[in-house]
């Protein structure tokens, strides 16, 4: 590797609460939605809960010295809505200490605790009255958002309002494969604004309260058709990058939703500002508050196609038996991953570097005023194979993680902002709808025992970390 890193370059991992902590039912904490979900048929792969997860939450204090000894300068994990605010009624003070001693343990090891306020485990209480489809759920957040920094506030210098909200309205609310499992359009952009929403109110509030480091966390990519001269796949990836990236970037950083996404989706809300509407006067105000970072999750480049191929692709939304729907919003559009000559991980997802290199540049190139980039998610699914000697040499894993650090030196060497590095995961957890069936972290889980053991990909990236130079 030939790398240049700035010295106040942050080196870290990522974890959700949801996917980890486990204890789902313990010391006040109440369901929320992905407990449900996973409850339901066929929902989650396996019947997999996050009943156990991997225990961080009986574990803490010695995971946190595991990331210590894996070199992590920061550290990035969520807070549960469900087990601060059980139901959204009182606050839950066991489940806030909680959080407040994984934020002392993290400084006790000089690492920097980076809190996202959001990852997709919602109360369900809050769902029974709408969840993201009711605009009150938008404030509700910010005073969640009020409440965790009340507590933490004194010692989280980083906050993030939500982690991939493409996921946790578009998915959870149109193609139903997340949490809460709905399939309705109409609603899932009705979240998707009421997202943003909460996002700016949160915002606002933080800031009044004297946090200084706010941000959020989108899952962006590079949107390729199939074949260029095809207008049916330009316009299908027009459609796809307006959905997953221009959507949720647009509002934030400019203060609009792009007009031809407001065309394509006209029918359910985003063509007119009213006083009624889903999108009313202020809205777009409250959520382009400044921000002082984005996070990019990037794992793969999305190849586009408004043609269905033969089996050789997937709608990017199906039914609940698998049948495709194409997109329920614009046409359809088919995510074609295997038609590029390109090594895929476990989850199917091609292995391309620089596809991370062109989005980091790109994004500064498309949107001169947006605040500095960290890559808060990056990493790859595989079969891990234990060996007799109980190590786990994870080849295809530490090559991926090497050689998109090396495409953020790329990006940084082109001109792109980026001042930090997360890989994703710390260590194997519930993958959301495929339960425990992939593997993603670089510290190994044994499900029955949850006994930890770093694979090789954490020792290869503790020694990307002993190399640069040191953040101050």
């Amino acid at each position: 590797m030939t790398t240049s890193f700035p010295p106040t370059f942050i080196w870290g991992s990522a974890t959700a609460a949801a996917q980890i902590e486990g204890a789902a039912f313990e010391d006040g904490k109440e369901a929320s939605i992905w407990d449900t979900f996973a409850r339901a048929p066929h929902a989650v792969l396996n019947g997999d809960t996050l009943d156990t997860a991997v225990d961080h939450y009986h574990r803490m204090p010695a995971d946190v010295a595991l990331m210590k000894e894996l070199g992590l300068q920061a550290y990035r994990f969520s807070t549960s809505w469900a087990r601060i605010r059980p139901a959204d009624r009182d606050v839950n003070p066991v489940g806030l200490d909680f959080y407040s001693r994984l934020v002392d343990e993290l400084l006790g090891a000089d690492i920097l605790p980076w809190l996202t306020l959001y990852h997709w485990d919602l109360p369900q209480a809050v769902e029974d009255k709408g969840g993201w489809t009711n605009r009150d759920t938008a404030y509700r957040f910010r005073d969640y958002a009020e409440i965790v920094h009340q507590a933490l506030g004194d010692r989280v210098r980083h906050w993030t309002t939500f982690n991939e909200p493409f996921c946790s309205s578009l998915l959870g609310y149109a193609a139903g494969v997340h949490a809460p499992g709905r399939q309705e359009p109409a609603a899932a952009i009705a979240a998707v604004h009421h997202q943003h929403l909460a996002h700016g109110l949160a915002v606002q509030r933080l800031r009044e309260l004297g946090a200084e480091n706010l941000g959020i966390t989108l899952n962006l990519t590079n949107s390729i058709p199939l074949d260029a001269s095809d207008l049916s796949d330009r316009e299908a990836a027009r459609r796809f990058d307006g959905l997953q990236n221009r959507m949720f970037l647009d509002p934030i950083v400019r203060g609009e939703y792009p007009a031809d996404v407001r065309k394509d989706l006209a029918e359910f809300g985003l063509d007119e500002v009213s006083e009624t509407g889903l999108v009313r006067p202020d809205d777009l105000q409250i959520i382009s508050q400044p921000i002082e970072f984005l996070g990019v999750n990037h794992y793969h480049d999305d190849v586009v196609s408004g043609h269905p191929l033969d089996g050789t692709n997937d709608p990017l939304f199906v039914d609940t038996a698998g049948q495709p729907l194409g997109s329920p919003f614009v046409g359809s559009e088919y995510i074609t991953f295997p038609l590029r000559d390109l090594p895929r991980t476990a989850m199917g997802w091609e292995v391309n570097p620089k596809g991370l290199r062109t989005l980091l540049v790109r994004l500064g190139e498309e949107y001169p005023n947006l605040p500095p980039l960290y890559v808060t998610e990056n990493g790859a699914a595989y079969d891990d194979v234990v060996s007799l000697d109980g190590a786990i040499h994870d080849e295809q894993r530490t090559k991926y993680v090497l050689d998109h650090i090396q495409a953020v030196s790329d990006a940084i060497a082109d001109g792109a902002d980026v001042r930090g590095y997360f890989v994703w995961s710390l260590m194997d957890n519930f993958e959301w709808a495929l339960g425990y069936g992939r593997r993603f972290g670089i510290v190994r889980v044994d499900y029955q025992t949850l006994e930890r053991t770093p694979k090789d990909s954490s020792i290869a990236y503790r020694a990307v970390i002993r190399g640069a130079r040191p953040r101050s």
